[in-house]
């Protein structure tokens, strides 16, 4: 695959670069703090957890009218979908604790979606965060579907539309990584990536094969042996569980770095701009000041602090944020910040909007 080369303008972003790093380091050494997981995050994980299993475990053990079993099915894609944000999605990147068996332990949470470790790893901390924004590079802003993220894509005439369907076919993402993680692992291992995680690809293939027969037996299969749902009402409850997990975690990834002020540098073998001055340019925080969303998405409302310290837990967003924001605008660096989600949101749309629009900047023949 091809690298991509982060050079620092000039010696004022290796400025700014160590100022910020000091400032937020100073923070956690002033107040005596792990950069880690605390009591609160740890009862978050648990609480999570609990708005996945709970309805699943009455589903299997009570009788109930098919309405409230639908609601529970909802409640279980909210569920999961916070799991994969605010549990799973630290323990991946080693920032919930600096004991890396919890990690991987809170990983293996993924599996609650049916999805896979390493193709997220690789996708997730590997391409997106490295080379974040960057078309050919990060597949997050590679096309959906009918669905144009990029300006440096190929620009079709249904794109104009794709402001209004985009919605629907953000609900099919979860479905569509259960698919579609065979043929993924496939391209990384041909890119070399598999062996740069010292993987073997066989070993994880047949991993890959097991854990989801696992997943389908337990979600579809214990419904089916134990309750008196019929296959169509499983598999009902099934799409409508990923749907909603799908939908959410869709608009809350999008709103980061889909949204007006995000920018997507054109494609090449070099960015002239430091790696962490890039994340500056390409992301964007929403909603800083509401504590529901933020606890409910696990930081990532927190966006820029994400990418700039993805080792740091998202518990600790709130308070460094200020202090990121500080350097930036003190340096003359960009802090892209939607004040709501509202406002976040209204932003995607209209990006979608000039997305379906706007000609690529490379040509494709």
């Amino acid at each position: 695959m091809n690298i991509v080369k982060f050079i620092p303008h000039d010696h004022q972003e290796k400025l700014f670069v160590q100022t910020l790093r000091k400032n937020v380091n100073d923070y956690f050494k002033t107040n005596h703090i792990s950069t880690k997981a605390n009591a609160a995050m740890v009862i978050k994980t648990f609480v999570m957890l609990s708005l996945y299993l709970v309805p699943y475990i009455l589903l299997l053990t009570v009788s109930m009218p098919l309405y409230v079993a639908a609601i529970l099915t909802v409640i279980m894609g909210i569920g999961v979908a916070g799991v994969g944000m605010g549990v799973m999605h630290d323990a991946c990147h080693g920032a919930y604790s600096k004991r890396q068996w919890v990690n991987k332990v809170l990983s293996g949470t993924l599996y609650l979606l049916g999805s896979n470790i390493l193709n997220w790893k690789i996708q997730h901390n590997v391409l997106h965060h490295t080379y974040t924004n960057i078309s050919g590079l990060d597949e997050d802003i590679d096309s959906k579907g009918p669905i144009r993220l990029s300006e440096n894509k190929p620009l079709k005439w249904f794109h104009k539309f794709q402001f209004i369907y985009a919605f629907f076919f953000y609900g099919l993402m979860t479905l569509t990584m259960l698919i579609n993680d065979f043929s993924r692992l496939f391209n990384y291992n041909k890119n070399g990536l598999v062996k740069g995680q010292n993987k073997d690809i066989s070993s994880e293939y047949t991993k890959m094969v097991f854990r989801k027969i696992i997943y389908l037996t337990i979600i579809l299969g214990l419904p089916l042996w134990l309750t008196t749902y019929s296959l169509l009402q499983v598999l009902i409850g099934f799409f409508i569980m990923h749907w909603v997990a799908s939908i959410i975690l869709s608009f809350v990834f999008q709103m980061a770095h889909v949204v007006e002020g995000a920018e997507q540098p054109i494609p090449g073998h070099s960015i002239q701009s430091d790696w962490l001055v890039h994340q500056l340019h390409t992301t964007s925080d929403f909603a800083r000041n509401n504590k529901l969303i933020g606890w409910y998405v696990g930081g990532l409302n927190f966006q820029i602090e994400h990418h700039l310290f993805a080792n740091i837990c998202h518990i600790h967003y709130p308070e460094i944020a200020p202090i990121v924001e500080k350097t930036a605008k003190d340096f003359g660096m960009p802090y892209n910040l939607k004040s709501s989600f509202g406002a976040a949101l209204y932003s995607h749309i209209i990006r979608l909007k000039e997305l379906g629009k706007l000609q690529p900047l490379i040509q494709y023949k």
